[in-house]
């Protein structure tokens, strides 16, 4: 690691005299443009429109737990019924029938509150909480899908304009190299052949330097896409800090995964949508249970035929009948009561017709085509099927975690290899550009030293980002903060 990092720091300096020596000097990036990993991500999380999806699927799953949660209290209904009849019907309030207009009005209000249905709604509340929490953690879990690829689109961009920073340092020095080339041909110091392969040379980095500037393009072209922002070429972003890449990265592939499990939302969903299913097997079972109720309703109505008597005097009317008295018929007399029928007003009706009504039901299932055990089968198969996602789930944990750290420790060997090859060809490069510059060495050795040297400049970058994001994918199984 000690000659690691004295390579790495002979190659910064190196890089860091060429790009002083360049033409032009990188402008300090607007902070309107200027992001960082971590905004990256906070514009995603808000622009995301797969994570509102998620969102509003877990609102609905409030909702369904807070319903649950209410199927505890009791039901009340009300009713009003306003109508009339024509014709022969029946009388509500005398319920004898009439051939006559009649308008009516009925009133009533009922409730019932189930007292014990085998823990049915206690089994359905449980069920959709646990729904509810593996909904949050899916909201997460989208969360996570697009922080990586935030995090790999982020990465590769940088990686890009690294490269494309390295391109630039390679072409200028092309440049300076035919500058004076041109200058030794003019005074017929050196051959054609030398000038035109350093003119071949400047012209390949020029055509790399417009290839990877279209790729650093489409890289944030990419990112922005991923953030669902509108594309802007002059963005800058973040470098990481230095020290990412010159240290090894800690644990192994057992310790991480048992950490994840632990950590991971997709996980932690999985396990919790088995736990609803299993409550949900439990609800439709109790459903088997009878069903204890108690229950009770208040009634009145009204009718225009309604009528009340309304005494008015006693008055000696005749029967019809007489008696013979010494010969002589004599009517018959009595007392008879005189009534007015008078319409009873709407209000003394709603008064009088008051009725109420409490009763206990006890509902028994007994046969409802079955109904009630296929639902309890096919929610059996739910939870046989979220029992093989969470396995599933875990299972192709374990073998990302093990990819990832095997892909992290090949990739972090292959940089530190890397480091040491470029160590090695700065040093051939240096010479080589010293003994040409001498008129010592022709162009063809010395644009094999050039070349050797860019490709593991090349490679190093890569090489580095690389192992960059395999590191925080680890971090990102075991939980850890990736920005």
């Amino acid at each position: 690691m000690k000659k690691s990092l004295t390579s790495l720091l002979c190659v910064s300096a190196f890089c860091l005299a060429l790009l002083l020596a360049g033409p032009g000097v990188m402008a300090q990036a607007d902070s309107s443009t200027h992001l960082t990993l971590k905004q990256c991500l906070d514009l995603a999380y808000a622009n995301n429109l797969d994570l509102k999806q998620a969102e509003l699927d877990a609102a609905g799953l409030g909702v369904d737990y807070r319903q649950a949660k209410q199927n505890r209290l009791p039901q009340v209904n009300g009713f009003i019924e306003h109508g009339n009849n024509q014709g022969r019907s029946i009388d509500p309030f005398t319920n004898s029938y009439l051939n006559q207009k009649i308008e009516y009005a009925n009133y009533g209000a009922s409730g019932g509150v189930v007292l014990f249905n085998g823990m049915a709604i206690q089994n359905n509340i449980q069920q959709q909480k646990l729904a509810l929490a593996a909904g949050k953690q899916e909201i997460q879990q989208q969360k996570d899908n697009l922080s990586i690829n935030i995090m790999n689109a982020y990465l590769l961009a940088l990686s890009t304009a690294d490269l494309l920073e390295q391109i630039r340092i390679q072409a200028h020095l092309s440049s300076k190299q035919v500058e004076r080339l041109a200058i030794l041909h003019q005074e017929g110091a050196v051959p054609p052949g030398q000038l035109y392969d350093l003119k071949g040379q400047l012209a390949s980095d020029e055509i790399n330097l417009v290839n990877t500037k279209n790729q650093l393009d489409a890289a944030i072209l990419a990112l922005c896409q991923l953030m669902n922002i509108p594309y802007n070429p002059a963005i800058e972003l973040e470098p990481l800090p230095s020290e990412e890449f010159l240290k090894a990265y800690e644990g192994n592939a057992a310790g991480i995964y048992q950490t994840a499990l632990n950590q991971l939302a997709a996980v932690k969903a999985a396990s919790l949508r088995t736990e609803s299913a299993e409550k949900g097997v439990k609800a439709w079972r109790s459903q088997l249970w009878p069903t204890l109720s108690l229950n009770g309703g208040l009634f009145t109505n009204y009718s225009s035929a309604a009528r009340t008597a309304q005494f008015l005097r006693t008055i000696e009317t005749s029967t019809g009948d007489y008696v013979k008295i010494n010969g002589t018929e004599t009517p018959v007399l009595t007392m008879r009561d005189q009534f007015d029928m008078q319409k009873i007003t709407y209000a003394d009706q709603f008064k009088n017709n008051y009725s109420t009504n409490i009763n206990l039901s006890l509902r028994i299932p007994i046969i409802n085509s079955l109904q009630g055990r296929n639902r309890i089968e096919r929610a059996k198969i739910q939870l046989k099927s979220a029992e093989l996602v969470e396995k599933t789930t875990k299972i192709r944990l374990q073998q990302q975690v093990e990819q990832a750290y095997l892909n992290m420790t090949a990739t972090y060997n292959r940089y530190k290899t890397v480091l040491q090859q470029v160590d090695a060809f700065t040093e051939s490069f240096r010479t080589a550009e010293a003994r040409f510059n001498e008129g010592v060495l022709n162009s063809v050795e010395y644009l094999t030293a050039k070349n050797n040297l860019d490709r593991s400049m090349i490679n190093l970058i890569v090489a580095k980002y690389d192992y960059v994001f395999r590191t925080r994918l680890l971090d990102f199984y075991q939980g850890k903060a990736i920005w």
